[in-house]
């Protein structure tokens, strides 16, 4: 019994990973069903047996795809203590994304924020939700950097992390929509600028 729960859960998310690819790259309504069940391999009666539905799929494939970049972000931090240098490593993840991307389609938030607005609310959701994890995590940042006069004490955490994600978020549009990662690299060095810029 054990061996067939614990491949039942190797299925589920070799599909789950399957399927954010093609949704990242095609988003949710570009998706079709016969798209899912060719990546995947599988019948519909095989699909149904571990998802609900598309939107069930879709909403673990949003999951699975945030978490790869969330693991870049912690790897990324991981044994870095001053405010700059942990801002530089969150725009560094950036950066390295346009080498080595985490999906093909690009921001799995983006991607998703676009495309679901009020036709598909639980994918916003899932997108607000996740771009507010990264805006704490600037924010936060910001915050503690302020704290101990790292940062300068007008540094607004709010606004930071506005500026920050806005700009990277405008640049991933732009560099998806004329296929050129420029935008991108230019919007990073701009951003570690504007971070550097930040120190008192």
């Amino acid at each position: 019994m054990v061996p067939d729960v614990a491949k039942g859960a190797q299925t589920r998310e070799r599909i789950v990973e399957l399927a954010a690819g093609v949704f990242s790259e095609r988003g949710f309504f570009g998706t079709s069903m016969t798209d899912l069940l060719a990546v995947t391999g599988l019948q519909k009666g095989g699909l149904y047996n571990h998802f609900a539905g598309k939107e069930q799929l879709a909403l673990e494939s949003f999951d699975w795809s945030v978490g790869l970049v969330e693991a870049r972000y912690a790897a990324a931090l991981d044994g870095v203590d001053g405010s700059v240098d942990r801002l530089l490593a969150i725009v560094d993840v950036i950066r390295g994304l346009c080498a080595d991307r985490a999906l093909p389609g690009g921001c799995p938030i983006l991607t998703t924020a676009i495309e679901a607005d009020d036709t598909m609310p639980a994918l916003r959701d899932r997108a607000r939700e996740a771009m507010t994890r990264w805006q704490r995590l600037i924010g936060g940042t910001v915050k503690a950097g302020v704290a101990r006069g790292e940062l300068r004490p007008d540094a607004d955490p709010y606004e930071v992390a506005t500026i920050v994600t806005a700009t990277l978020e405008g640049a991933v549009f732009l560099s998806k929509l004329y296929d050129d990662d420029v935008h991108m690299l230019r919007a990073v060095d701009h951003v570690a600028a504007y971070v550097r810029g930040l120190t008192r």
